[in-house]
């Protein structure tokens, strides 16, 4: 079983930046793609980014490509989430998940598929 806990959340103005950090515990974490899903303040959850184990292959939902990037250290142990140009829209509970598969998946933003998750670091973006 993969641990994992978020940092790095706060409160920015529209346009800042922030970077958030996934720390992963547990063995062979190479063999775990981890994804980044956010809960908005309407209590929806959607996906967000994802990384493969060896940190290779990325996945972006729409509205973040571009402005997002997801990116894992080389032991595998961290991932990070930098996020630019944040608006409002982006406000909400952000947590990032693990997988055990190797290489990239098909899909990514079936959260059935994640079998850990992080407690979550709030994000809010003001105007």
């Amino acid at each position: 079983q993969v641990q994992l806990v978020e940092s790095g959340g706060g409160l920015v103005l529209t346009g800042g930046s922030l970077r958030l950090s996934c720390a992963l515990s547990g063995r062979a974490l190479v063999n775990y793609a981890v994804a980044w899903f956010r809960r908005d303040p309407g209590k929806n959850v959607k996906f967000v980014a994802g990384v493969s184990g060896d940190g290779r292959d990325t996945a972006y939902e729409d509205s973040v490509d571009g402005r997002f990037t997801i990116s894992r250290d080389n032991a595998g142990n961290t991932v990070f989430l930098q996020m630019n140009s944040l608006g409002p829209e982006d406000t909400a509970v952000y947590y990032c998940a693990a997988r055990f598969f190797r290489g990239a998946p098909a899909t990514w933003s079936g959260r059935s598929e994640y079998t850990s998750w992080g407690q979550g670091t709030q994000v809010t973006v003001s105007s």
